[in-house]
């Protein structure tokens, strides 16, 4: 199989959906506003239901008084043909994204829960795999057959799924999906416009793994790329900063919480404090990617908080999330005091 070349950032990889033997060279241009995204690119086929979906739920959970979070998870594709075989992706699976939905569930949120289709969920995380069909066992009885939980396995399943139809029952979640980069942007965006009339009670925490590149339209072919045309060149462009207007202009008054991850340990601070002075934010969850389930920095203007598991809370299966979340719902209420105040 031929080499395959292209400029991404430390975390993406090209996917390979089905092998072919093909060379792939990418140079990476700069692009324009955000205006100009939302111009070239079309929304999802299914946009519309997913805005009315949207809009009812957060107008639901506002008459009610709920403060309301926005969870993204999972990350985004840049497709590299309109009949998509190939893509750039990264190797994010949505655990952070997914832990912490359950954990915004226990203080008391709604939850919109934006993901990566087929990436992790809130409460089915727990049992991802084979993991659930080893729980259970079938019974065979004249021709009568029935499947139920083993019994060593009740007391890991019952808890999750008490926690999964409490949340459902009371309409507290919902789950909206996305694929690519420009789906991700236009879901986002519409969650944000339903999300300003919460006002300071709406919480943005933005954990997908976005892509930085992207490919405009009109330079995708139609068809899966042949490889006896020799190896393409694939021009890609730097997606524009969406958290500049999403905190200017689309959320204004909501809190808002962004995320680093580096492989350089003297970058993360720096680069955590230099994204807040420009955008304006509310906090970045920093953190390293060799250790980022058992430590992280909350960095806001004021001061950096360590969030810290040890060896024994790993091997119990802790979820470091809950501390993160733990720690953001304590400064939502401060915000949130501080906007009645005003």
């Amino acid at each position: 199989m031929k080499s395959i070349q292209i400029c991404y950032k430390a975390e993406e990889f090209l996917c390979l959906v089905k092998c072919t033997n093909l060379r792939l060279r990418a140079v990476v241009t700069m692009s324009g506003s955000w205006e100009e995204f939302f111009a070239t690119h079309l929304p999802p086929t299914d946009f519309e239901d997913n805005r009315s979906l949207l809009k009812e739920f957060c107008e639901r959970h506002d008459r009610q008084g709920h403060r309301i979070v926005l969870v993204t998870s999972g990350g985004t594709t840049v497709p590299l043909e309109h009949n998509t075989v190939r893509f750039v992706d990264n190797f994010s699976a949505g655990k952070r994204g997914s832990a912490s939905a359950e954990y915004f569930l226990d203080q008391g949120y709604a939850v919109i829960f934006m993901h990566r289709l087929k990436s992790l969920e809130p409460f089915t995380r727990h049992f991802n795999g084979q993991k659930l069909l080893d729980m259970l066992e079938m019974q065979d009885e004249s021709n009568n057959t029935t499947i139920r939980v083993k019994q060593d396995s009740v007391f890991a399943l019952a808890p999750v799924l008490s926690r999964y139809q409490a949340a459902h029952a009371a309409g507290a979640i919902l789950h909206v999906a996305f694929t690519t980069v420009s789906e991700y942007f236009w879901l986002l965006r519409a969650a944000c416009e339903v999300l300003a009339k919460s006002g300071p009670r709406a919480l943005l925490y933005l954990a997908a793994a976005v892509s930085d590149f992207y490919i405009p339209k009109d330079s995708i072919p139609t068809h899966k790329m042949q490889s006896e045309s020799g190896p393409p060149v694939i021009q890609l462009h730097l997606v524009p900063k969406m958290l500049a207007p999403l905190v200017n202009l689309w959320v204004p008054n909501a809190y808002v919480v962004s995320f680093k991850l580096e492989t350089e340990e003297n970058l993360l601070i720096p680069k955590s404090r230099a994204a807040l002075e420009k955008y304006k934010h509310k906090m970045v969850i920093a953190n390293m990617l060799q250790n980022r389930h058992q430590r992280v920095l909350v960095v806001t203007r004021d001061a950096n908080q360590e969030i810290l598991l040890s060896r024994e809370e790993l091997l119990a299966g802790a979820d470091i999330e809950a501390g993160i979340v733990g720690v953001i719902v304590s400064h939502h209420s401060d915000h949130l005091a501080h906007s009645e105040a005003r």
